[in-house]
């Protein structure tokens, strides 16, 4: 399949573009609910207004009232949340927990208050200080005709907004995954504000009692389907990435061609325009093996895992290198408030770690392939 957009997603593509930047961009929707000290850190009108345009729906089969589109569809929203660090749930709601909704009943629960933008989830799954989640701990025991969750989760995004959270425990047959209601009994939430405003949460469920029908696949099997979720929300974050990138370059690219020094563009010197043409041909780089991941999950191929791990990780390295680039050329004013290119250099740092950073995928890829 060749690595660019057909006509139809190019449509979408520049109906998100219009949107996000009128819509969704850094002054009406970032620093409005950062300095508004807003304990979700997103606007609930905005993330209707997701609903009402049909993002919401793009990866919601049309039986189920959505889009039925693919994760390359996804992606190309993403990107244009990075690229105006629209604060919003799409990345956890729309795409990693509806991947693990479907083909369950808990489905006809949610799905419609997600695609009319009013239901926010949440994926509960590290327990630790880094993602890493082939380590659950936590227990799920048998009680009655259900299940008693014991345990604590961190870094759950969107955690303190969430109606209902996808949870992954280790039930005596394996590890499971569970759909939890926001106000059952036992669950502690506090919300946290991460480094770009944002707000996560650190859970903790002390004998939290949900039912046999809160189980999402087959109980013992819940690694299969956090594989499937985990590989839709590590692809969504790569794209999102590529957008801060593209974002973050953008509004360096735009300096270059009008601050002056010694009389001259400081765009005219050589040595910044070979850093910004490389960090050109680096973005085009991570755009494309992002773009690659997203077809080979939308064919479900089986080497989808691996090109995600390549994804995940380039556009890790390549936003990096954008947030520094663009903050290195403002020069002073470029770690200022008053300049957006810090925000950029924010929203890097969390979605970096989000998922897995660089040196987990390096090492998953090469578990992958055998090294």
């Amino acid at each position: 399949m060749p690595l660019y957009i057909n006509d139809d997603q190019a449509m979408l593509r520049d109906t998100a573009r219009d949107f996000m930047a009128g819509e969704g961009n850094i002054a009406s929707q970032l620093r409005k609910y950062r300095d508004m000290n807003c304990k979700d850190g997103f606007g609930h009108a905005l993330w209707r207004q997701f609903g009402e345009i049909g993002f919401t729906g793009i990866l919601v089969d049309e039986a189920d009232g959505g889009m039925g589109l693919g994760h390359v569809e996804a992606g190309i929203v993403l990107e244009e949340i990075g690229r105006n660090l629209t604060p919003s749930p799409f990345l956890i709601t729309a795409v990693a927990a509806v991947e693990a909704l479907k083909g369950t009943a808990q489905r006809e629960r949610w799905l419609p208050g997600i695609l009319a933008g009013e239901t926010v989830a949440a994926l509960a799954i590290d327990e630790g200080a880094k993602h890493r989640p082939e380590a659950v701990a936590m227990r799920a025991e048998r009680s009655g005709n259900g299940f008693r969750l014991s345990g604590a989760k961190q870094f759950v995004v969107q955690g303190a907004s969430a109606h209902f959270f996808v949870v992954a425990a280790q039930a005596e047959e394996g590890l499971s995954l569970f759909v939890v209601e926001k106000d059952v009994a036992g669950l502690s939430v506090e919300g946290v504000r991460l480094a770009d405003a944002s707000i996560g949460a650190r859970l903790g469920f002390e004998d939290v009692e949900v039912d046999a029908d809160a189980v999402l696949g087959e109980l013992g099997e819940g690694g299969t389907v956090l594989s499937r979720v985990l590989a839709a929300a590590r692809a969504g974050t790569a794209s999102e990435l590529v957008g801060v990138a593209s974002g973050a370059m953008a509004m360096t690219v735009d300096y270059l061609k009008q601050r002056k020094q010694f009389g001259r563009l400081i765009g005219e010197f050589q040595s910044l325009q070979h850093r910004a043409a490389h960090l050109y041909s680096e973005l085009e780089i991570a755009r494309a093996a992002t773009l690659k991941a997203q077809q080979l999950l939308d064919e479900g191929s089986e080497e989808a895992e691996a090109m995600v791990s390549v994804a995940k990780a380039k556009a890790g390295q390549v936003s990096a290198l954008a947030v520094q680039e663009g903050v290195q050329m403002h020069g002073g004013i470029g770690m200022t408030d008053e300049y957006d290119i810090g925000l950029y250099m924010k929203r890097d740092r969390v979605l970096a770690e989000l998922f897995g950073d660089v040196n987990y995928h390096a090492d998953k890829l090469a578990r992958l392939k055998g090294y």
